[in-house]
């Protein structure tokens, strides 16, 4: 199927929703702003734009502020386009593309010339976007109406199929930075070589991946979100794991691999690790409970902890105990789509009630009950962090821990693998493995 062929149910979808809300809201129509960039203080440079994920989830138009979407129940949304008259900057075109037929399209030269095109009556209209004062000022009442921001995160869990061939084609790219990042370890480069060969293999610039790249090798990789890229080559390589996506017609890819230099203990313990994550992506089914399926994360853990004899106990008790925490932090996962951490993801209904993740796992994403077109990540791990092993060290466990093995591996930092999963009424497509990574 194409783009062109998939994108008008999209818009319908969205349109019915809209229409939903704005009946029960009593208003008129949506009024949602792209948004424009930051200027950085005491400069004349701005900050990156980044667009309202409630914008590009209409229309794939990613890198150009001062857009505006009015949407109302019964015609067809109305796009205001800004392109400036500009000889600094290089001005983004007006596409024409298989999405322009959906939207009654203006063009405007300077941002001010949108009051002019919005509603009569703002007051019957609600803003939804990061710039309230300016929302203000254009006269609006209504802005990011909580009750309405809740009914489509909600409903933004269950993607349209043009929104899962967009997470097809993020998966894609990032594949291929996936692929030429591990050949450059392999290689021996550095962080940064590494993070150049992922930007050029994906076609992205820094500003462009959905998220900060996390390119760790070694110790570093104990570090759940290491950022740094170093630019010396470390004096061994000996591991490495990068968490790493790309972005594509407004949606992300979020995909983590770790990699062993050298055959041994540590690329064991990866191959065990790749087997445990592909038993929990085959726990994906509509009906069950996401938070079921990451306590069953813990239960594979406290097994796998056993059986290197990183632990001596039974692993019944290693999980019943909470000994897994200690090597394994963080949520297995979340919902991905327009966002990395996309919208919804503890919602129990369109109203906006919550379930909050439980005490024991507070870094749990999603409390969310899986269902049919909602897209996951999942992506366990395993990571020897200074501050867990020294409070484990002061636990009663502390005689049960290997800590030779333990300070055996430290130098590896830690193991992540992630996949990305669309779960349907007929089973789960592993995005990210279907497209070759292994």
């Amino acid at each position: 199927m194409s783009f062109a062929s998939l994108y008008p149910k999209h818009i319908e979808e969205l349109q019915q929703r809209s229409a939903t809300i704005l009946q029960r809201q009593d208003a008129a129509s949506l009024v949602i702003h792209s948004g424009y960039p930051g200027r950085i203080f005491l400069d004349d440079m701005n900050y990156p734009f980044k667009c309202n994920p409630h914008f590009k989830h209409w229309l794939p138009i990613t890198d150009t502020p001062n857009c505006w979407l009015i949407v109302t129940a019964d015609a067809k949304p109305v796009l205001v386009f800004y392109q400036p008259t500009d000889f600094w900057h290089k001005v983004t075109p007006l596409a024409d593309d298989f999405w322009n037929a959906s939207f009654d399209i203006k063009v405007i030269s300077k941002p001010d010339e949108v009051k002019s095109m919005l509603p009569s009556d703002l007051t019957s209209s609600i803003y939804i976007g990061a710039h309230e004062d300016l929302a203000k000022e254009c006269g609006f009442k209504q802005i990011n109406t909580q009750t309405v921001l809740d009914y489509l995160h909600y409903h933004r869990a269950y993607k349209t199929e043009y929104e899962l061939l967009c997470l097809r084609g993020a998966n894609k790219l990032a594949v291929a930075g996936h692929t030429a990042a591990r050949d450059c370890f392999y290689q021996q480069g550095s962080e940064f070589d590494i993070q150049l060969a992922y930007l050029k293999a994906t076609g992205h610039g820094e500003n462009d991946v959905p998220y900060g790249n996390i390119i760790a090798l070694n110790e570093n990789a104990a570090i759940l979100h290491y950022t740094v890229l170093e630019k010396q080559k470390p004096q061994q390589h000996h591991s490495f794991l990068i968490d790493a996506g790309a972005s594509f017609h407004g949606y992300a890819a979020d995909i983590t691999r770790t990699y062993a230099f050298s055959q041994n203990k540590f690329a064991e313990l990866i191959a065990a690790m790749d087997v445990m994550q592909k038993q929990l992506v085959e726990g994906l089914r509509p009906g069950k409970s996401y938070v079921d399926l990451h306590i069953e994360n813990h239960r594979l853990l406290a097994n796998l902890l056993v059986e290197f004899d990183f632990v001596r106990l039974p692993a019944e008790q290693v999980f019943e105990q909470g000994v897994t925490r200690y090597f394994y932090p963080h949520g297995l996962g979340h919902h991905l789509g327009l966002q990395v951490h996309d919208m919804g993801g503890f919602m129990s209904d369109e109203l906006g009630n919550t379930v909050a993740a439980p005490k024991e796992h507070p870094f749990l994403r999603t409390t969310r009950k899986i269902e049919s077109k909602q897209v996951f990540t999942i992506e366990p791990g395993l990571y020897f962090i200074d501050e867990f092993l020294t409070q484990l060290a002061s636990t009663e466990f502390n005689s049960a821990i290997n800590w030779g093995l333990i300070d055996e591996l430290k130098k590896f930092g830690g193991i992540r693998i992630e996949d990305n999963i669309i779960v349907d009424d007929h089973g789960i497509e592993n995005m990210t493995r279907d497209l070759g990574l292994a």
